[in-house]
């Protein structure tokens, strides 16, 4: 791993409070603009689907899922950080589980989802966090993830090139969506080409 994810997350947390600047979010509306990619790229019909929520912090797109009268069947997070998964608990009253994607044995799920949560992640990492989540979906695992070729000491940037390559491996459908924010991508990977 490049950085301590618990020293990055908590140093955040120490300055910003249980914000979205706290999850090192630019802004909520940096991050509301990620989310609104995830749901077009989720299934219309979302009622009919479950979705675990991979590093789902403080249960934030559980919050703009709400927001939108586009609640999931059932809604699920999970996170490595245990103040997290106490904050998430209380603003969605959802199951909440600490958990390390990269290590614990994950849940089944319609969907998997992930804003943000493999930006600190090094490269190897992130195509293992994307394997697993896709491995323990029944359709899909749809994400966002920085873009770009920058070598950074604490961010990773994936180009999209990257993606599909991994796609391919995993026999996936792939849709990327970019122009969105300025070095950043949304991707959805399907097991099924058409979901409704």
């Amino acid at each position: 791993m490049q950085i301590d994810n618990k020293k990055f997350y908590n140093a955040a947390l120490k300055k910003y409070g249980k914000t979205a600047q706290g999850l090192h979010w630019t802004s909520q509306k940096a991050q509301r603009i990620r989310f609104e990619q995830l749901l077009t790229l989720l299934p219309k019909k979302i009622a009919h689907y479950t979705i675990i929520d991979a590093g789902c912090g403080f249960g934030d797109f559980y919050l703009y899922l709400r927001d939108q009268e586009a609640l999931p069947l059932r809604y699920t997070g999970l996170d490595s950080m245990d103040a997290m998964v106490a904050e998430a608990r209380k603003r969605t009253s959802c199951d909440i589980f600490e958990c390390d994607i990269l290590r614990d044995s994950l849940m089944e799920a319609d969907f998997y989802c992930c804003s943000g949560a493999m930006n600190i992640l090094d490269p190897f990492e992130t195509q293992l966090f994307i394997r697993r989540c896709y491995d323990a979906s029944r359709y899909g695992f749809v994400f966002n993830v920085l873009r770009g070729d920058r070598e950074d000491q604490v961010y990773n940037y994936m180009q999209a090139e990257a993606v599909e390559t991994i796609a391919k491996a995993l026999d996936a459908t792939c849709k990327i969506t970019t122009g969105y924010l300025e070095h950043d991508m949304s991707v959805a990977l399907y097991k099924q080409a058409a979901v409704d």
